[in-house]
């Protein structure tokens, strides 16, 4: 019989909740040839920095609903746009490649809610809630 002290059944119980957790911190969302964020909502800690990397043979972006996201926070758009009208104006300007990353460390709680412009009537959509 296996016995756990209760520190690593905690433990163990924390890992297998952060399966999209890298080892340096950030947290992992996949954008797939199936039109798709994965996972397409995500909740975590105030502070956390979200990696979004491009599984897929075609290119995507990560932009913010402008209007979608916490008054108080900073806006977050692959291709470093300040808006999401100026991202929509240049969408090959923050397409993410094969194998490309963004990055946006979350500071300010609540609902962030997220889309790739070139596939957005494919449904390709996302939201991050911070705690």
């Amino acid at each position: 019989m296996l016995k756990l002290s209760g520190s690593t059944l905690v433990a163990t119980a924390i890992a297998g909740c952060s399966s999209n957790s890298n080892p340096d911190g950030t947290t992992r969302v996949s954008m797939n040839e199936d039109f798709a964020f994965d996972p397409k909502t995500l909740t975590v800690r105030a502070g956390t920095t979200v990696r979004w990397e491009n599984d897929s043979d075609v290119g995507h972006t990560v932009t913010a609903y402008g209007d979608r996201i916490p008054t108080e926070s900073t806006y977050f758009a692959s291709g470093g746009f300040e808006s999401e009208r100026a991202a929509r104006n240049d969408v090959s300007g923050g397409l993410l490649a094969t194998g490309e990353t963004y990055e946006h460390t979350f500071n300010v709680t609540g609902t962030y809610e997220y889309v790739c412009i070139p596939h957005e009537s494919s449904g390709m959509t996302g939201t991050v809630t911070v705690e």
